[in-house]
């Protein structure tokens, strides 16, 4: 039987860029973890950080499902939850203004302001983070946890060895980690372009420390109000951006008195609005943007 053809969408949310099927219209495939290796292939495929499926939900107005580039299901993505929204209210799923989406993370609230037809600006609700080491998770002895069994600026054993980046990078080994319903761990610097990110992140993001692997982030801090970061995802690598990553950053800064709790994140792919409101949840603003339509044909 030959396979049916596949519309898809590819979208970015400052340059974390995933290929998206609107299962509105068309069945959800039948291994989305073979295929998002397959699509996201960027010399024999369409090329994306991943897979994103847009399907109906009984729960809100839509439901995502995240596949990365090496075909693990992820929680959730802050970028990709964005352009989720845009393409909900473009193609008439919902409408403009309060968006409902489910997710491996439980069910977000977005606010979706359309731009023009190919263009959103949307804010997120990425709800509270997660601090407990257990529910990151992170495998440390309780004895070096912080209060609260919190992993804040506590000793790294993925970075046990100083190596000579760490001068040229003014390193703090000391790690900082946070879940926004998926696992991140945060380092602070003085110059994230000194980090040879292409060999640290896979090493720290499969250390036994973390069970469930990893999303790692290097982090220099420009003002209280505004950082620069590099981020290696978990499955996907080096990407342009990472919304909840972002999300983890602002807490992070915030949790070690490095920054305030409203900030502006520089991602390789632009800009990032993050708050950590005194209420607890975290609010992510950034764009979605469509780049292109087609149809994938396997076989």
């Amino acid at each position: 039987m030959t396979p049916q053809p596949i519309p898809f969408i590819k979208m970015h949310g400052a340059g974390n860029d995933y290929v998206y099927i609107d299962c509105f219209q068309v069945p959800s495939p039948a291994d989305p973890a073979v295929l998002a290796c397959r699509i996201s292939d960027r010399h024999r495929g369409v090329g994306g950080d991943g897979l994103i499926l847009v399907q109906p939900s009984t729960r809100a107005q839509a439901r995502m499902r995240m596949f990365n580039a090496d075909g693990s299901e992820s929680e959730m993505c802050g970028n990709g939850v964005r352009c989720v929204a845009h393409l909900a209210v473009s193609r008439g799923h919902a409408p403009e203004g309060e968006v409902t989406i489910e997710t491996g993370r439980g069910v977000l609230t977005l606010r979706v302001k359309r731009l023009d037809r190919r263009h959103s600006q949307v804010r997120v609700d990425m709800g509270e983070p997660l601090l407990a080491s257990a529910s990151i998770p992170v495998d440390l002895p309780a004895a070096v946890a912080g209060p609260e069994d919190r992993v804040i600026d506590c000793p790294c054993p993925a970075l046990a060895t100083p190596e000579p980046w760490w001068q040229a990078a003014g390193l703090d080994p000391r790690m900082t980690c946070v879940s926004m319903g998926n696992p991140h761990v945060v380092f602070f610097c003085r110059d994230t372009a000194s980090i040879p990110l292409e060999a640290v992140g896979p090493s720290i993001e499969r250390h036994p420390l973390f069970p469930r692997r990893v999303n790692v982030h290097f982090v220099e801090v420009r003002a209280p109000d505004r950082v620069k970061m590099r981020t290696w995802e978990r499955g996907s690598g080096i990407t342009q951006a990472c919304g909840t990553g972002a999300s983890a950053v602002c807490v992070a800064g915030a949790l070690t008195g490095r920054t305030a709790r409203r900030i502006v994140a520089e991602v390789p792919g632009g800009e990032l609005e993050l708050e950590w409101t005194e209420a607890g949840p975290v609010l992510l603003t950034g764009p979605a943007e469509e780049v292109f339509e087609g149809i994938w044909q396997e076989g």
